[in-house]
């Protein structure tokens, strides 16, 4: 079943759930809305690495948003915010600890032959592929920076 059914099925159950599946059914309908947009922006049916790209834009700019309200000091939006990454996190390939991730980044510096943090780029292109939607960008970025400035 696609990313893009398992929604659709996850969306009518919400709704038959009623009041204890209002944000469940708000977060899914507005994680349908972006792929559509996506799908109407690119003239084609997304494939379903394009749709784990809107799933993990989606949750990046949620956690984005947790540091603002935690700056701006409200708890119930950011209680808000969680749950919906939890929600979000469900439709998500099986997430890399950061210990995976330090090996990942240790096999790509080596492949990459960076020796300095001027070869951040190189790394980052070798790097990204293979963790593509399985890990938060900046867990990664910070990753490899400490790595590359042993």
């Amino acid at each position: 079943m696609s990313i893009k059914d398992k929604l659709t099925e996850d969306m009518k159950q919400a709704m038959k759930d009623k009041e204890a599946g209002k944000l469940r059914l708000s977060v899914i309908r507005m994680v349908r809305a972006s792929i559509k947009n996506v799908e109407i922006d690119k003239k084609k049916e997304l494939a379903e690495e394009e749709v784990l790209d809107v799933l993990a834009k989606e949750v990046k700019m949620r956690r984005d948003s947790i540091e603002e309200f935690n700056k701006g000091n409200r708890p119930d939006l950011v209680e808000t915010i969680e749950q919906e990454i939890d929600i979000l996190m469900q439709y998500l390939p099986e997430q890399l600890s950061e210990q995976e991730v330090r090996v990942l980044v240790a096999e790509a510096v080596k492949e990459a032959q960076a020796a300095s943090a001027k070869d951040m780029g190189k790394v980052m292109a070798v790097l990204m592929p293979k963790v593509k939607g399985r890990a938060d960008g900046k867990l990664v970025n910070n990753v490899v920076r400490e790595f590359l400035n042993k």
